[in-house]
């Protein structure tokens, strides 16, 4: 089984409790320190238990830090019933755990622990013998609640902000209080769940583009606030951001694409914090602009045709005729320049014949989209009177 869930909600301790339940030899093996041979170590001594009927339980921390080759070793312990797999990633198994690997395991979803139940668990630190039980600790509840919230569902982060505290407040005799000053001095700043490369990066840019989309906003710059206060390269950001600006608006509004490549420009220039200001600039703008995905769809429509369809020729009409041989075979013959025609317009064929009548464009009603739009209408109604 894969035990999938952001730090600190107990992944190790559930693998212990299945183990103590269970009566199996548990086995704690770490991604991070350890290679192949460890691995085949392991798993030898994992099958001689099993020959005498005794069943292994092996937990594997930070699973999705073994590469292919790594995680593939497990494969026959596994099929043959040597071992009981249990791994832990903060990762989506999808992307990070092998298909084969993946297929013979069940994956359980933990979420984030709530701040009520975090505080919970830290007065019960306070009073239990185990944590702070023996020692006299005033401390407010609401100081509880405050460093519940700072931990952002991390139960190891709260106990270890707890003890800091604890360890930095006022001693009198054999009286420890806390005060808000020393709260204040330890918790400095919320450590946002944030993998550059991982899921959540793909879960807020998400967030961000589908907020602009459906013209959030308020929403939208808290999305962006949460990637960047992460550590999120701007930059990213601000490309996200320029493609938004023809795939969401377009034409609906032309100078969307204008204010996104300037915000780019801002932040290649002066970078974080400052550049901050640009992108809540472009992102609130996007957002209220009106909206039109005609752009998006005529390129994946055409698209389709050009992966799907012949690769027919270029009509001669339309093609280039640079040497002598090329206007003898008659290309470029019969072509119209349209500036020299009093409506600008011609009846000239440009798509190939299986094509012809195709439409890829068509404008929406929306913004200055609309004007395109009567153009449009304006275009086919000529070349009809005039075909």
């Amino acid at each position: 089984m894969i035990f999938w869930g952001p730090p600190g909600v107990g992944k190790t301790t559930l693998a212990r409790i299945i183990a103590n339940r269970t009566r199996a030899s548990f086995i704690d093996f770490s991604a991070v320190t350890s290679g192949i041979k460890e691995i085949r170590t392991v798993m030898q001594r994992a099958e001689d238990n099993r020959r005498f009927g005794d069943k292994t339980i092996v937990f594997v921390d930070e699973i999705h830090r073994f590469n292919k080759a790594q995680q593939d070793a497990f494969l026959p312990f596994v099929e043959k019933g040597s071992i009981i797999l249990i791994g832990a990633t903060t990762e989506n198994p999808s992307f990070e755990v092998n298909g084969a690997l993946l297929s013979r395991c069940k994956v359980f979803v933990l979420q984030s622990l709530k701040t009520e139940e975090l505080t919970v668990l830290l007065s019960r630190a306070l009073h239990d013998p185990r944590g702070f039980g023996e020692q006299t600790v005033r401390m407010p509840q609401n100081m509880l609640e405050m460093i519940a919230a700072f931990a952002n569902g991390d139960a190891r982060a709260a106990l270890s902000t707890l003890e800091m505290v604890v360890l930095n407040g006022d001693t009198d005799g054999d009286v420890i209080t806390v005060t808000p000053e020393t709260l204040e001095q330890c918790i400095s700043k919320k450590s946002l769940l944030y993998d550059k490369t991982g899921e959540e990066h793909y879960n807020l840019i998400s967030a961000l583009h589908k907020s602009m989309r459906n013209s959030d906003p308020d929403a939208a710059v808290y999305w962006l606030a949460r990637m960047l206060e992460a550590g999120e390269d701007p930059l990213y950001v601000a490309r996200r951001v320029t493609r938004f600006a023809s795939e969401d608006v377009g034409l609906a509004d032309p100078r969307a694409l204008e204010i996104a490549v300037a915000a780019y420009q801002a932040c290649h220039f002066i970078g974080m914090p400052e550049c901050s200001v640009h992108l809540t600039q472009a992102v609130v703008y996007l957002s209220m602009a009106p909206k039109s995905n005609a752009l998006y769809v005529a390129y994946e429509t055409a698209k389709k045709d050009a992966l799907s369809q012949l690769a027919e020729p270029v009509p001669l009409v339309i093609r280039n005729a640079p040497t002598r041989l090329m206007k003898e075979l008659d290309y470029g013959k019969g072509y119209q320049y349209a500036h020299d025609t009093a409506d600008k317009l011609t009846n000239m064929q440009c798509l190939p014949d299986s094509l012809l009548g195709t439409e890829y464009y068509r404008p929406t009603e929306q913004g200055v989209e609309a004007k395109y739009k009567t153009r449009l209408e304006q275009i086919k109604q000529w070349k009809k009177q005039h075909s």
